[in-house]
């Protein structure tokens, strides 16, 4: 099963165990978020939404906030000794889709547990 969802002005077709980007949205990391605008859901009945689909969402674990790559922005006008240089960084959210609902289900899968890191035995001194 798949779902079309748009967030933040673009569209994804999403699958579960999904991980993809999208501009930042509330939520702290670890936590479960509900995304409400669930265009189309496919699967072997696919079902259009007019212009969403009523009672559909899709659930999905916060893995991560972070910062997109650097746009610089430069303008020259040549001949007037005029220029502008001007950057920014886009701000992400990493999103693992956990869940595809339909007919205003809650999501039954929690966030996943963090792995631990194991260390290295340390070398016996002599």
């Amino acid at each position: 099963m798949f779902a079309v969802i748009k967030t933040g002005g673009r569209q994804f077709r999403v699958v579960p165990n999904d991980v993809l980007e999208i501009g930042k949205i509330a939520g702290d990391v670890g936590t479960i978020v509900q995304l409400g605008e669930v265009l189309v859901l496919g699967g072997d009945t696919p079902v259009l939404g007019t212009p969403t689909v009523a009672g559909a969402s899709v659930a999905a674990e916060v893995l991560q906030h972070k910062r997109g790559p650097k746009v610089i922005a430069f303008k020259k006008r040549r001949r007037k000794n005029s220029r502008r240089k001007r950057g920014y960084r886009d701000e992400l959210t990493v999103l693992r889709i956990t869940e595809i609902l339909a007919d205003n289900a809650k999501p039954t899968i929690g966030p996943r547990p963090k792995k631990e890191k194991v260390a290295a035995p340390a070398e016996a001194a002599e």
